[in-house]
Parts: structure tokens; C-alpha cells; sequence
């Protein structure tokens, strides 16, 4: 067993809080307040990875059982200790909208998703689910702490103005060290991050690696929905795909789809694009808030269907920076999403 001792409220837990006989997750800090900023003492010895199955097409498998999986850490087979495929699991959402200028043509698109994310993942009336609201322009600002009701959340949404830089590295720092708690983070609940974003950021102090560690150190599963536009391509984008991927997420991109179920260009030119849908028309509104709203499905499906495994490490006496995790289903056609490792010991 490993002890650690973190001052403040700084989150990150190289590992979730000691558990039980039962597999019940034990947590030893106290209850979180705004007033006070007590040192979180937890027992590295178990790793949790959310895993999400789907099939050649896309579709969730939801009907596992434990059998059926395989989990690797440093390439050696581990035994499972704990395993739910129990749906709507408790989880704390960090919601990160954009408000750069990048975000600013179609704002109100975003801001209609952002706001349907909240209110799906953050239902209102099951104290299992709670949130917090970061923005982020040339500054990262919680704008909401950590709350069951979803109400102050698209309250704060609702006065958002687009402008400045993208600080997106530093509002994934805040997400994981400047909110309050949930008692028995991150087991239950477990902790998930949606972004609302193109992926670019011209205004962090940190960096896309230190984003990355940050967030495998405090066992966040990072989703993205890209806002990179139909015909449109940026470099940024792989940015949100490696944080999604490093950390068993993934990255949906609603813009991307506008054309799927029209001709998507039209067999006259037109001066202002020969496009079977026009920006600004009813016809390619629509498209938009069909993308978006198809997504925002993909994730909270995602994240109310994942299976949960837990495990204790049969050997962690090599200081390692970075294990190495695989899971594997033992069945075909089935791809596998899961974190890729996790740092079993602080700085």
C-alpha cells in the first residue's frame, strides 16, 4: 500500500480512494466546503477504468459480463476486482464551453447544445449526478462550482459573450484542481469532462501536455464536441482527439454531418457558394441543430452506458511515471474505448 498526503484542494489522486470488502468505494476526505481547504490523504492501490463497447457500426454493447474482458497494465493480466455495467452511474460533469472568437458565427448553436448537455447530464432531481461550468476566452473562469441543479449552470450559459483568445489547456487545469469535491470522487462518482470546442488555444500557460497528465493523473474521461465547421480542417483538431483518446474518450463532430442526408452541392453555381444548404437558411440551421443534437445524444448515452472495472495492480514497486493500460473483449467486432494508463505515484 502507498499513502499520499495533497495539500489544499489540489485533485490529483494518482488513484481512487481505498474501497471496501463489498468493492463500496471508502473515501477518506471529508466533505467539501468553500471554506476550508483540508489535505486529501488516499491509498493508491486501485485503478478504476470506465470502458465503453461498441459494434462494427457504431452501436453501444451494454450486455457484457466481466468474463468477457481482459485488462493489462504494463502488459501483464490483471485481476478484476469490481465490475458494473449498471446504467446512469453517479458521474460529476465539468462542462468547458469556448467563448473565443472562433466560436462566434455560430454561438447560439453551441450555446443551445451546451445547454441540452447540462440538462441531460445533470438531470435536477438525482443527487447521483452533479456539474460545474468553466468558460474559457483569453482567461479560464468557473463560472458554476460543482452542484446537483442544473438551473445556476444554463443561467450562466445563457449571458455568455464570444470574444479573446482560447485558454483551453488552462480551463482543463482548473477542471481538475479549483472546484469543490463530491465525496467519493472518482469512484463514485467518476469524473467526465465535455468540451465544447475546435481544439485551438493561443492563451495557455500550460500546455497540451500538461493538460493531458493532468487529467489521466485525476482519472478524467474527456469528451469533445468539436465546432470546426463542414469543409473546414485545422491542425488544432488533433488536439481535442489526443486529449479524448489519451483518457478513453472521444471527439464527435456535428458540423461535420450537415450534408449527410442531402445532396450537398447543387448542380448550378451560385455567387455565395455552391452549396445545397446555406449559412443562414432555415434548411442549414436545421442540419446544425440535427448534428448538434445528435451528439450531445452520442455522449450522454455514452456516458450513462459505460462499464466500470476496477483493479488492484499486482505489482506497483517499479516507480514508474506512466502505467500502460489495454482491455480487451473477447468476443469480434467489437472495438473497446478505455483510458490508456494512469500515474500510479505523485511528482
Amino acid at each position: 500500500m502507498y499513502w499520499r498526503v495533497f495539500p489544499g484542494i489540489f485533485l490529483a489522486l494518482s488513484l481512487p480512494a481505498q474501497t471496501s470488502s463489498s468493492g463500496n468505494a471508502v473515501s477518506t476526505a471529508p466533505a467539501p466546503n468553500q471554506n476550508a481547504a483540508p489535505s486529501i490523504k488516499v491509498q493508491v492501490n486501485e485503478v478504476i477504468v470506465p470502458v465503453t463497447v461498441t459494434d462494427d457500426k457504431g452501436r453501444f454493447v451494454s450486455d457484457l459480463d466481466q468474463k468477457d474482458f481482459q485488462i493489462f497494465d504494463q502488459g501483464k493480466a490483471q485481476t478484476i476486482q469490481f465490475f458494473t455495467r449498471e446504467r446512469s452511474q453517479p458521474v460529476v460533469v465539468g462542462f468547458l464551453v469556448d467563448v473565443s472568437n472562433a466560436s462566434r458565427l455560430h454561438w447560439k448553436n453551441y450555446l443551445d447544445a451546451a445547454v441540452e448537455l447540462v440538462q441531460n447530464l445533470v438531470p435536477g432531481d438525482n443527487p447521483k449526478f452533479s456539474g460545474y461550468l468553466i468558460s474559457f476566452s483569453s482567461d479560464a473562469e468557473l463560472l458554476q462550482d460543482t452542484t446537483t441543479d442544473p438551473e445556476p449552470m444554463v443561467q450562466k450559459l445563457n449571458k455568455l459573450k464570444t470574444g479573446g483568445g482560447a485558454a483551453l489547456y488552462d480551463a482543463i487545469y482548473m477542471a481538475c484542481t479549483s472546484r469543490k469535491l463530491i465525496q467519493g470522487e472518482p469512484i463514485e462518482p467518476r469524473r467526465v469532462l465535455v468540451i465544447i470546442s475546435d481544439g485551438h488555444d493561443n492563451a495557455s500557460k500550460k500546455t497540451l501536455d500538461q493538460a493531458v497528465e493532468i487529467a489521466q493523473r485525476n482519472l478524467v474521461t474527456i469528451y469533445g464536441v468539436s465546432t470546426v465547421g463542414f469543409g473546414f480542417a485545422s491542425d488544432d483538431e488533433q488536439n481535442l482527439v489526443r486529449l479524448a483518446e489519451e483518457t478513453g474518450g472521444r471527439v464527435l463532430y456535428p458540423l461535420q454531418g450537415v450534408y449527410n442526408d442531402v445532396s450537398g452541392y447543387l448542380s448550378t453555381p451560385s455567387d455565395d457558394g455552391n452549396y445545397a444548404l446555406h449559412v443562414g437558411s432555415g434548411g442549414y440551421a436545421s442540419a446544425l441543430a440535427n448534428g448538434l443534437y445528435k451528439s450531445v445524444e452520442a455522449v450522454a448515452g455514452e456516458v450513462t452506458t459505460q462499464y466500470i472495472i476496477r483493479y488492484i495492480p499486482d505489482s506497483t514497486d517499479e516507480k514508474r511515471q506512466f502505467r500502460n493500460i489495454v482491455v480487451r473483449v473477447n468476443l469480434p467486432n467489437m472495438k473497446v474505448r478505455a483510458r490508456k494508463g494512469y500515474y500510479p505515484f505523485s511528482p
